[in-house]
């Protein structure tokens, strides 16, 4: 792909980020005009459109936008390591080591903060239970393929952890059971705010842009790849940590949004091609979008009340990502 084509995909894609940060920072239970978002950005004067803007639309945004970016990222870097177009950001069970330890947090009744602690802690557990389970598929410097171990471990692990929240939901009490059952659908309304998943987000895109070439020899086959110079163990290793840490920085602000690093990376690869070197930004940019998106709808459609941003990607994804299959086959 040419510089110029990908330049053009990324900035339509940054237009309708910044198309709907503007729609979500207008728009709810309290409608806000133009002006006065203008003037509540960059001249406020502590009202109450400053106070809707900055402090509860503006954070909520931001944390919508990062989660769909990590989990779009994710879904196209496990896509490139397992091999597999269906691959998402939760099929090696980082999710749920962050689920089944942030709701056992709520079921001591911990503040925000131990439940994102309890998340960040259940992910880094789930990671490194991967890397012990298959620790001879990351570092072998072999050309084995390396994508059926790696995919069936993170598969007994995800059916293990979910498991565990099967338990932890039945042994809940009823008073805390609509909330645990909410942040499993992905919830934003309680994100402290977006800078730490911001972070993370450039923490991750940018060593992932500098791989993006090899994991192009990469697609061809770990065989081809080790041929042609590529240190496939070290890459493997590299692409796993990026995604995992994309991945449980996106469950412990939002919750488990689904379908976004499955449906977002898949359709931008239909429509513009498989260079990762386009792919990976362009993946953060449109995932970002559709989540902040879902949820100016998830906190709209019903209001005053609030549904789960999961409902809202789950409900779009599955017909999207039906359509994507039946538009190949044909």
């Amino acid at each position: 792909m040419t510089a110029s084509r990908a330049l053009t995909i990324w900035s339509v894609l940054a237009v309708l980020a910044l198309t709907g940060l503007v729609a979500s920072l207008s728009l709810g239970s309290v409608a806000i005009s133009w002006r006065a978002l203008a003037h509540a950005m960059f001249q406020p004067d502590g009202g109450l459109t400053d106070e809707i803007v900055r402090s509860l639309r503006l954070p909520r945004a931001g944390a919508g936008f990062a989660c769909g970016a990590l989990l779009s990222l994710s879904g196209a870097l496990l896509q490139v390591l397992l091999r597999n177009p269906l691959a998402d950001p939760y099929v090696l069970g980082v999710s749920g080591g962050a689920a089944s330890f942030a709701l056992a947090a709520m079921l001591l009744m911990l503040p925000w903060w131990g439940v994102d602690a309890g998340a960040f802690a259940g992910a880094l557990l789930a990671v490194v239970f991967v890397l012990g389970m298959a620790r001879r598929e990351f570092w072998r410097a072999d050309p084995v393929e390396a994508s059926p171990r790696l995919l069936l471990t993170g598969v007994v692990l995800a059916a293990g952890w979910g498991a565990l929240i099967t338990l932890l939901l039945t042994l809940a009490p009823e008073r805390g059971l609509r909330g645990m059952l909410f942040w499993l659908a992905g919830d934003l309304n309680g994100a402290a705010g977006a800078w730490p998943a911001l972070l993370v987000l450039v923490l991750v895109l940018v060593p992932s842009m500098l791989a993006a070439p090899r994991l192009n020899v990469l697609l061809r086959g770990e065989t081809v790849a080790q041929a042609l110079g590529v240190p496939v163990a070290r890459l493997r290793l590299r692409i796993y940590l990026l995604a995992s840490l994309a991945t449980a920085a996106a469950v412990v602000t939002g919750g488990t949004i689904g379908f976004v690093g499955l449906v977002v990376p898949h359709m931008l690869r239909i429509a513009f091609g498989n260079d990762q070197r386009m792919l990976l930004p362009a993946a953060a940019l449109g995932g970002g979008t559709l989540v902040m998106v879902a949820d100016l709808a998830a906190r709209t459609v019903v209001a005053p009340a609030q549904l789960p941003v999961g409902v809202i990607t789950a409900i779009t994804g599955v017909p999207v990502f039906l359509w994507m299959l039946l538009r190949r086959r044909h």
